[in-house]
């Protein structure tokens, strides 16, 4: 462990870095909602990405890791719902309805 960084201090730093790298999906999964429309999100850039995130909550799990526990679960809630709207208004989109 680096010597600057107080053992105490790991785990909560921990959970701060995995508050901000999650938290920052919530602007755009309201955007999505909102607009009603998701054609600016790449659909193999998220797939790729849920999948990671997928696996790095294995990971967390296994090692019993609680930040990486923590962001990965609440990431990969936002990311499939966010990839669940692109699906359906780029269904939505495709089939004539310009909502």
């Amino acid at each position: 462990m680096h010597p600057a960084l107080p053992a105490a201090w790991l785990e909560p730093t921990g959970f701060a870095a995995a508050f901000c790298t999650t938290i920052a999906f919530v602007p755009q999964l309201v955007r999505v909602w909102r607009l009603k429309h998701a054609h600016d999100i790449s659909l193999p850039t998220f797939l790729l990405f849920s999948i990671g995130v997928f696996l790095w909550l294995i990971y967390g799990l296994y090692a019993g890791d609680g930040p990486v526990i923590a962001s990965n679960a609440a990431t990969l809630v936002l990311s499939l719902s966010i990839l669940f709207l692109k699906l359906k208004y780029d269904r939505n989109t495709a089939n004539g309805d310009k909502r």
